[in-house]
């Protein structure tokens, strides 16, 4: 008699797969995990120096308002928000949602701070088209139901833009 186990020791095969960084720009297309455009656009409207008015003490910090076009009600694009120095060298970046801005004008308007060091340095603030809103399960995590195409890790200050 033989007897089988089906499944019991069977590797599940998890795989994650990180996206490449795209190309940082003032207008940026949105792209999924798999680098396919998902009919957004992002766009930093304006930025300036100034105080932040909760923390005036702290001198000068980034202060830019950003767009979505394109964004539907189903969906929740969110990219990295960098200010750069003249040579596209990040000084400070965080993640911008467009379920943080508002709709004006067809599309979806917000503003944001960014927390910069010297703030002298910079020279503008550019957008990452990958989209961060994807926070799937990884293999680690979940070897079961973990696994699939992730966003590349976000942008951090000294990264090259």
């Amino acid at each position: 008699m033989i007897l089988a186990l089906s499944g019991c020791s069977s590797l599940w095969g998890c795989t994650d797969t990180v996206a490449e960084r795209g190309e940082a720009g003032v207008r940026v297309r949105v792209e999924d995990t798999s680098g396919q455009p998902l009919g957004v656009t992002a766009e930093v409207v304006d930025w300036r120096l100034e105080p932040h008015p909760q923390v005036p003490s702290e001198g000068d910090q980034v202060y830019f308002h950003y767009r979505f076009d394109g964004v539907d009600e189903s969906s929740g694009p969110a990219v990295d928000a960098c200010a750069v120095d003249e040579e596209r060298v990040a000084l400070g970046c965080h993640v911008v949602f467009s379920s943080g801005a508002f709709r004006r004008d067809g599309g979806l308007t917000g503003d944001s701070w960014l927390a910069v060091e010297h703030p002298e340095r910079v020279a503008g603030v550019l957008l990452i088209p990958n989209d961060q809103s994807y926070d799937g399960r990884t293999c680690e995590e979940d070897i079961k139901d973990g696994g699939g195409p992730h966003p590349p890790e976000p942008a951090a200050m000294g990264d090259q833009l």
